[in-house]
């Protein structure tokens, strides 16, 4: 089955995927708070009226900040790990044990706070590791993979993977490094990932996804 990946820019410089299969479309992510109109746009270019699934890597928001307003304009039901779903539901985030550059954000946070707070939604189903979801005729499976937060997981379709934060593009491949609920707990998932062994790996911030091989040669 042929499928078809579309990437959109959804703030923050954040990426959200629209997975095309025969029959409709699944979205991986939503991007930041107030981008659903852009990524229905994306949508309707496609020729799809509307979303099968919303599958939301983890809940930080620049992921599930448009999740209630596509929720409402679409109908699709929008899931998510269940360790991560209370922290959907409440609207919150929390940027756990921060690194490096990643003390500049922890800094503005109190500023941003207001500004960038997703609405609250609560997910229309709970997922644990192994379970399969069906949407636009396509069959993925989720794999949790916890570190950048307790619930972070990678949605796995025909050989490709949606790996959300806890791999990054922006300035080459590499692990997560500046965000983690668990850093000790990310190596294990980068391993459990490569052991799957996907050809291409569509991440939750750079354009361009990241090689098989590139997965294979990270270390932790």
């Amino acid at each position: 089955m042929e499928v078809r990946v579309h990437s959109i820019s959804a703030g923050f410089t954040s990426r959200v995927y629209l997975i095309e299969g025969e029959t409709g479309v699944i979205l991986v992510d939503t991007g930041m708070p107030h981008h659903e109109a852009q990524i229905l746009r994306k949508l309707r270019s496609l020729g799809h009226p509307t979303l099968d699934l919303i599958f939301i890597t983890h809940a930080h928001q620049d992921h599930c900040g448009s999740a209630a307003a596509l929720r409402r304009l679409t109908g699709a039901p929008v899931v998510i790990h269940r360790a991560d779903a209370q922290a959907m539901a409440q609207g919150t985030m929390s940027l756990g044990k921060v690194r490096g550059r990643g003390k500049l954000l922890e800094a503005f946070m109190p500023l941003l706070n207001p500004l960038i707070r997703p609405e609250p939604v609560s997910a229309d189903r709970l997922l644990e590791e192994g379970e399969v979801l069906h949407g636009g005729g396509l069959e993925a499976r989720v794999l949790h993979t916890p570190g950048h937060t307790p619930g972070s997981s990678c949605l796995l379709i025909e050989g490709i993977a949606f790996a959300g934060d806890l791999l990054s593009m922006l300035e080459g491949p590499h692990l997560q490094q500046f965000f983690a609920d668990d850093w000790a707990a990310l190596p294990e998932s980068l391993h459990k990932l490569q052991a799957v062994g996907p050809t291409w790996i569509y991440t939750g911030h750079g354009a361009a996804p990241m090689t098989g091989k590139a997965l294979q040669q990270l270390q932790a």
